[in-house]
């Protein structure tokens, strides 16, 4: 155990050096110079959403997975995906696709944030005190939300005109194609938002994951804690998800993979592996649809397909 902690290090500064990498080779790799200004443009946008949302997914996913203590769940689970398909959907459907907050990626990402936002306070922070800090009360809650708000998005997109239902799927597939700058930095503000916000409850995470018996006898004010780390694991998905849409198997592939990788304990060190390697998944998939498959798909459809894969591993491998 001593040997696999002083590799921790180590194991970073690999995984950093391979996200360096990718993103060198992404930026620059088979850039026409007649049209380098114009190339940076369209590029740079795409890397640093890319780095947010690796970010966002990969830390949501392990903290969600050290509170829930199961690591073959992800924070898809609590609903926000489909709060956020339900929320396109509404609003195709009473405003048109040709609505001022369809077709501006600003006022979009704005309403997604705010309405996620105020959901996630609403919902997850009062119902962990009426629940009395049961996070599988929350679990169950959150799944049933999610199929809640998948069943009104359903029946919404079945007496859907035709055509704004083709305008609406295509805004509802995660993707990285066509990225607004303007939203960047409210991106930031708001991921920077939330770490000084929660900056003492992370501090306690490797405490936490002893138990609330434990916890509680260090010191630590157990339920309190808890509910802000749930509500931040929302606020972070919603910001991913606001950025690029939905990608549920993401989380699940980073976290799992970063503690095989690690075997450590120690969250500052599973954050920023979950971190880099998806980083290096998003840019490495986007390359690849870049170059091979002519934009002709979305990353969301292999990493969904990868990633169901992979859960499918997990299980089996639980099980044994």
């Amino acid at each position: 155990m001593i040997k696999s902690k002083s590799l921790n290090p180590k194991k970073i500064l690999i995984l950093a050096g391979l996200a360096v990498i990718a993103a060198i080779l992404y930026q620059f790799l088979f850039v026409n110079m007649k049209f380098f200004d114009y190339a940076m443009k369209i590029r740079t946008p795409k890397l640093i959403v890319m780095m947010l949302t690796a970010f966002c997914i990969g830390s949501a996913s392990i903290v969600f997975q050290s509170l829930i203590n199961n690591t073959i769940v992800t924070p898809c689970l609590l609903g926000m995906n489909s709060l956020y398909i339900l929320v396109h959907t509404v609003v195709v459907f009473v405003l048109g696709s040709t609505s001022v907050l369809v077709t501006t990626k600003l006022f979009s990402f704005s309403l997604d944030l705010a309405i996620m936002a105020v959901a996630a306070v609403a919902i997850y922070g009062v119902l962990f005190k009426k629940t009395k800090g049961n996070v599988l009360y929350i679990l169950l809650a959150g799944s049933v939300m999610a199929t809640f708000f998948s069943s009104i998005t359903s029946t919404l997109q079945r007496i859907m005109d035709p055509n704004e239902y083709d305008t609406l799927q295509n805004a509802l597939i995660a993707s990285f194609h066509k990225v607004n700058s303007e939203i960047i930095i409210f991106a930031v503000i708001g991921i920077l938002a939330v770490i000084v916000f929660l900056r003492k409850d992370l501090a306690l995470l490797d405490v936490i994951t002893l138990g609330k018996d434990q916890a509680v006898n260090l010191g630590v004010d157990y339920d309190r804690t808890v509910r802000r780390l749930l509500i931040g694991v929302t606020l972070y998905i919603a910001i991913a998800t606001a950025l690029v849409g939905p990608i549920s198997f993401l989380g699940l592939v980073v976290a799992n993979l970063s503690r095989q990788l690690m075997k450590s304990y120690k969250h500052t060190y599973l954050i920023a592996a979950s971190t880099l390697i998806g980083t290096v998944m998003l840019l490495g998939g986007q390359a690849l649809i870049e170059r091979l498959f002519h934009f002709s798909t979305n990353i969301s459809v292999f990493i969904n397909v990868g990633g169901g894969i992979y859960f499918l591993y997990l299980i089996l491998r639980s099980r044994r």
